[in-house]
């Protein structure tokens, strides 16, 4: 197996780590609104996802904000890291063809 290969499997691991070590999570951004938005009157806040094609808002109460905070985070962190494996993968996949071409021509 070659150092590069070898380089791409350890990345690898070390994502498939940082996956395991994500506490709760779920999709959306919340944000402040308010009742009366030309006086910045009565405020609240919400929380807008799309799931399965479908888009939803809902209410999120003042003192659930900051762990539905952290939950949309770990959840934006997930994704980048699965892009990240993915990213990683590919250029595994292409080392490990061009290393059994390799073989199979100079067996020729």
């Amino acid at each position: 197996m070659s150092t590069q290969l070898s380089r791409l499997e350890a990345q690898i691991e070390g994502v498939k780590q940082e996956l395991l070590a994500l506490g709760h999570m779920r999709p959306g951004s919340i944000t402040m609104q308010y009742r009366q938005p030309m006086e910045k009157l009565g405020p609240f806040y919400q929380i807008s996802y799309t799931f399965q094609m479908r888009s939803r808002t809902e209410y999120v109460r003042q003192e659930d904000v900051a762990a539905l905070s952290e939950e949309t985070a770990n959840f934006k962190l997930f994704k980048k890291l699965i892009d990240r494996w993915v990213e990683l993968e590919l250029a595994a996949s292409k080392l490990r063809v061009k290393s059994r071409r390799g073989k199979s021509s100079k067996g020729a």
